[in-house]
C-alpha cells in the first residue's frame, strides 16, 4: 500500500489496533496523518491543548467558525474560545462527521439492545486512554469521526451509513500549538460506521 506523505522528517509511526484507543502529542507545526488501513472505518478524535487540558476541541466553535458541519481540508479545529488547534492540510476522503458523537455502553444498549450492554465502546476507550494525561470523564466533549460518515438531511435527520473512505485513503492535520490528540479506534460493531467491522489505523507524525 503505497501511503503519500507530506514532506519531513518520520517521528513517530505507529498503528491504534482495530476496538482500540490511541494518543500522543504532537508538537506544534508537525503533521498528523491518519490512514484508514482497510476502509470505512470510524477514528473517533479529541483534542487538547498539551500543557492545558481544559483549552480542548469544541464541535461548536469549530462549525461556527467554518460554516460547515462537516471537516474537510482546510478547516480548522477550534477551542471553546475559537483559538486554533489543528488544521486539516489534505483530506482523500473529503467528508469527515462533527456531529455523530461517541458510542458508549449505554447509548449501545439504548440503540441495540441490552444484549449489547458488554460490548467495548468509544467512551470506555477515551476513559482508559485519557487517564494516562490525567483526563477523566468530565473532560470528554463531542468529538470529530474521522472517516464516518453522517450525512445530515434538510430537516435535520441524521444517519449513520456507509463510509465514502477506501483501503489506504488518509487526511493530515497540522498541530498548531502543542496539541494532545486522544484517539478511540471505533469498535462499533452495531452499524455501518466500520462496516459492521472495525480494523487498524496507522497515525504517523512527520516533521517538515
Amino acid at each position: 500500500m503505497t501511503i503519500t506523505l507530506e514532506s519531513g522528517t518520520v517521528v513517530l509511526d505507529q498503528t491504534a489496533e482495530a476496538f482500540g484507543p490511541w494518543s500522543a502529542v504532537v508538537k506544534a507545526g508537525d503533521l498528523l496523518t491518519i490512514v484508514d488501513l482497510h476502509g470505512n472505518q470510524a477514528v473517533d478524535t479529541l483534542v487538547y491543548a498539551a500543557h492545558d487540558h481544559t483549552i480542548r476541541y469544541s464541535a461548536a466553535a469549530t462549525v461556527v467558525a467554518q460554516q460547515n458541519l462537516f471537516l474537510s481540508t482546510g478547516s480548522v479545529l477550534r477551542s471553546d474560545d475559537s483559538a486554533a488547534l489543528m488544521t486539516i492540510v489534505a483530506d482523500e476522503v473529503g467528508n469527515h462527521d462533527t456531529v455523530g458523537g461517541a458510542c458508549s455502553q449505554e447509548s449501545n444498549t439504548l440503540r441495540y439492545g441490552h444484549h449489547t450492554q458488554h460490548q467495548h465502546a468509544c467512551v470506555e476507550n477515551f476513559l482508559a486512554e485519557g487517564s494516562k494525561w490525567g483526563l477523566g470523564k468530565r473532560d470528554l466533549v463531542s468529538n470529530i469521526n474521522f472517516f464516518m460518515n453522517v450525512p445530515v438531511d434538510a430537516d435535520g435527520t441524521i444517519g449513520i451509513v456507509d463510509g465514502l473512505s477506501a483501503p489506504g485513503k488518509s487526511l493530515t492535520l497540522r498541530a498548531e500549538i502543542d496539541t494532545l490528540v486522544l484517539v478511540s479506534n471505533c469498535p462499533q460493531i452495531n452499524n455501518p460506521c466500520n462496516g459492521f467491522d472495525p480494523t487498524a489505523v496507522r497515525m504517523i507524525v512527520t516533521r517538515p
